[in-house]
């Protein structure tokens, strides 16, 4: 008898396994990390992550490139973006206080692949946001000896011309890469303080350049005489907001660090809440400052701080902006470098990655394996890869997580809570949770006017009405960025699409804010609903080299996931003692028909097709 397709019900369960989520209560405050991190020292390391090459080199690129003076409207879209991603991560922070960051929140929620999915986009876009730190950081110290390091290197080596290659081999950024790994396995302690010294010297100079920067201004050159205030128009702004994503990295880094948190339910949420705030501030007035001291179309887009004071004559204010940038981005590189090896153990412990980076060291309790593993791609990577190509695909890879964050919210506000036994025979949160509705059902106020939907089981229609809402987004959204170029639809053809994905949106966020749910944060679903509106559109404005990689880089993961990942899970591991009687009953009906080739006798195979 000769084997045949598996059969519906074997691809029914293997679709089960794929979706199989982490149970919310076993995300406990247990963990082999060592918890010595404040609400002050997650939001120092926030602001450290965040406040960094976005800041001294982003905010000329965008500025002489893509919005002109109208890059501080452009960096306040991406922090009102960066709002509605923040606001998500406050509650998971709250409610699943593990570190793994979106990559966590997204298995208690979504699933198991589409779990395994944002955690390896997290793995690569920490990896490649390293990398481009560390080459930004590279500019500025060659820039101090009069670029001494690059023209050697330039000439002994040769200049490359390949695509998405730098010109030369950048070998100082890949020893910065190596020598912040080194200090970060070193512990959380030793790291935070090296954090703590070098995030004050930038404050210090971030305060330097917008007090002396207003002192400097001219409001004539946002005049009609030097192009304007939005010389590219709001393409041109929505252009650099996209861009921009790359600059509200940081609070990734507190909920990936919220396991080493003293009192994760209370530091997380607050620090978040305080970096976002402080950034955004820092990154408006930085970028309206540098357009008011020189024209926008004169500034060096590689060290715009700096050049903006050389060019005014005021060459020791360019020499401590230089200072303050170097402290700046190797404050990024360190929470960069400290969150990767997180995720990566997250993942391990998990089972869904390579168990040697679930290894912690005994003295310093940190993922040293992962940090010095990847410590040597990032270098490896600072060393070869261009500069604009890995902010591009970290903006993309930030403006996916955080799509993925929102959706996540909304599925898990139905999920059902633990029972009350578990939280404690004198918790008052149990005994209400008790009393309670179902998460998912309809309101009863409500039923009358959606009858429609009662025949649902609950979460059904949560289910459905989700899945209409991120495909309107994306129909609205390519139609807003599309439509009168790519698409060329005709007036008519434009307003009746935009009119059915709106009102489509609507419904579905309708729908989606009727049945009983948890309360935790409010405003939900729309404020995941809007952010997630807002990502995919300023996902769509990047280039489509951009989404190339990205999808190659998502393949890889799925070839890693299904090779790996699927078959060492946890989840899978805690099914296979109940399926190793079945495999041997099988295996004993297969001999006993004279089956020719019999059934694999091993568990995992028994595991994921029974």
């Amino acid at each position: 008898m000769a084997w045949g397709l598996p059969s519906t019900a074997s691809l029914a369960r293997f679709c089960q396994k794929l979706n199989r989520l982490k149970p919310l209560e076993k995300s406990t405050m247990e963990t082999s990390l060592q918890r010595c991190l404040s609400t002050l020292d997650l939001t120092l390391l926030g602001v450290g992550a965040t406040v960094g090459s976005g800041l001294y080199v982003l905010t000329g690129t965008v500025a002489k490139e893509m919005a002109g003076p109208a890059v501080l409207v452009s960096f306040s879209m991406a922090a009102v973006a960066s709002l509605l991603a923040a606001l998500c991560y406050v509650e998971f922070g709250a409610r699943v206080p593990r570190t793994g960051s979106a990559y966590v929140f997204t298995y208690v929620s979504m699933g198991e692949l589409w779990a395994f999915l944002i955690g390896w986009n997290v793995l690569l876009e920490y990896l490649l946001g390293g990398a481009s730190v560390a080459r930004a950081s590279s500019s500025y110290l060659d820039a101090i000896f009069s670029h001494r390091i690059r023209n050697f290197t330039m000439a002994h080596v040769g200049i490359w011309q390949v695509p998405f290659l730098a010109q030369f081999p950048d070998v100082l950024a890949a020893g910065i890469a190596l020598l912040a790994s080194t200090f970060v396995s070193c512990g959380a302690r030793v790291s935070s303080w090296l954090n703590h010294v070098l995030l004050a010297i930038n404050m210090l100079v971030i305060l330097f350049i917008i007090i002396l920067g207003f002192v400097l201004a001219h409001p004539h050159n946002w005049s009609a005489d030097e192009g304007g205030f939005a010389p590219f128009g709001f393409s041109g702004i929505m252009a650099g907001a996209a861009t921009c994503f790359f600059a509200f990295l940081g609070f990734g880094v507190i909920a990936a660090s919220s396991e080493e948190a003293q009192n994760p339910k209370r530091a997380v949420p607050m620090a978040i809440i305080i970096t976002l705030s402080l950034v955004a501030v820092a990154y408006i007035l930085v970028s309206t400052v540098l357009t008011l001291i020189v024209p926008w179309h004169s500034l060096d887009p590689d060290s715009a701080p700096a050049d903006a004071f050389y060019q005014r004559g005021y060459s020791w204010a360019g020499f401590i902006v230089t200072a303050g940038a170097i402290s700046a981005m190797n404050t990024v590189l360190l929470s960069d470098i400290f969150t990767l090896p997180r995720i990566v153990y997250a993942m391990a412990t998990d089972g869904l990655f390579f168990q040697v980076f679930a290894h912690v060291h005994p003295r310093t309790q940190v993922p040293v394996v992962g940090i010095l593993v990847f410590g040597v791609l990032m270098a490896f990577l600072a060393l070869l890869l261009d500069l604009q190509t890995l902010v591009q695909f970290r903006s993309i890879s930030i403006l996916l997580t955080f799509t993925f964050v929102a959706t996540s919210i909304i599925v898990l506000r139905f999920h059902k809570s633990p029972p009350a036994s578990s939280l404690g025979p004198a918790s008052p949160v149990g005994t209400e949770q008790a009393s309670a509705a179902e998460p998912g059902q309809l309101r009863p106020a409500l039923r009358p006017y959606l009858g429609f939907l009662g025949g649902c089981r609950p979460g059904a229609a949560v289910a459905w009405a989700l899945g209409v809402l991120v495909s309107s987004a994306i129909t609205l959204d390519c139609v807003l960025v599309f439509g009168g170029s790519a698409l060329h639809l005709p007036p008519w053809g434009y307003t009746l699409t935009l009119l059915l994905s709106s009102i489509m949106f609507l419904l579905s966020l309708l729908v989606l804010g009727n049945p009983q749910r948890q309360r935790k944060v409010p405003m939900v679903p729309l404020t995941p609903a809007l952010s997630i509106l807002l990502n995919i559109f300023l996902m769509l404005q990047l280039s489509y080299l951009t989404w190339l990689r990205l999808c190659i880089c998502l393949l890889i993961g799925l070839v890693v996931y299904f090779g790996y990942g699927i078959w060492h899970s946890k989840e899978n591991q805690q099914e296979l003692p109940g399926l190793t009687a079945t495999c041997g009953s099988l295996e004993k009906t297969a001999q006993a028909l004279h089956h020719p080739r019999g059934l694999p006798s091993c568990p995992l195979w028994c595991s994921l097709w029974h």
